[in-house]
């Protein structure tokens, strides 16, 4: 499956109860762009995050991975291609080891032992979490298990990599571990989060949602010079500009 663009055409959804949460969104996103997704709670951005996996299906238009788009017919080559990190841990871990969850992914994607071994090994070295091997997941602080999960994604050699609030709990010096860990991978990210400050780290450009719509798409200079727009999408400047 080619991987180099991401894409919502006219996309929308509703949830069961008729609640509108995503409205008639259009953006292209392309191989090795780094965009940050931001807005106030509730402006949509999970709900977003979570169509370009294909964990919802649209109530209206489509999303794009490449040629193909995302469906259940597609759906096996998707998830190997984009890797999504929940905003909660917890939705991703429930195997009796973090080696079994960091193994699920390869396992379940038919590799012989010896190559899912070196994944998981792989993997877990490269969030510094190989120690935590045979802890079981539920016995992990916050931010282990939220290294662990990057990890379960990261195993599975994904080309895109979607992250919903990656910096949420963790530690001033497990944050900056992550950024330097997120600088250091070359391809596509897609990252919602409330840390502006992230996004000044790790992207060239953001997305600002608003009520279920994309209110504004430029790169960060120009997001955060927009006190309107801020003000609007109730948002504040990063801390590190706040200082300024």
């Amino acid at each position: 499956m080619s991987h180099h663009i991401v894409q919502a055409r006219e996309l929308s959804y509703a949830y069961p109860d008729g609640q509108q949460a995503l409205q008639n969104l259009n953006f292209s996103i392309h191989h090795g762009e780094s965009v940050g997704v931001i807005g106030s709670n509730g402006a949509g951005k999970s709900t977003l995050l979570l169509h370009l996996n294909g964990v919802l299906k649209p109530t209206a238009g489509e999303v794009r991975i490449g040629d193909f788009p995302v469906c259940k017919a597609t759906l096996t080559e998707v998830r190997r291609t984009v890797g999504l990190v929940f905003q909660d841990p917890d939705d991703q871990l429930f195997m009796p080891t973090v080696y079994d969850d960091v193994a699920f992914g390869p396992i379940n994607m038919g590799l012989p032992a010896t190559e899912v071994n070196a994944l998981v090994v792989h993997a877990l070295a490269t969030v510094g979490a190989g120690y935590l091997a045979q802890r079981p997941p539920y016995r992990l602080s916050g931010g282990e298990k939220r290294a662990v999960a990057i990890a379960a994604v990261l195993a599975m050699s994904p080309s895109i990599l979607v992250m919903d609030e990656p910096s949420a709990g963790l530690d001033p010096a497990a944050r900056r571990r992550l950024i330097n860990l997120l600088k250091g991978f070359n391809h596509t990210k897609i990252i919602a989060t409330h840390d502006l400050d992230l996004v000044l780290d790790l992207c060239s450009r953001v997305l600002v949602m608003r009520e279920g719509r994309i209110e504004a798409d430029g790169s960060p200079e120009a997001i955060f010079a927009d006190a309107e727009l801020l003000k609007r999408c109730h948002l504040e400047l990063p801390l590190s500009l706040q200082r300024r």
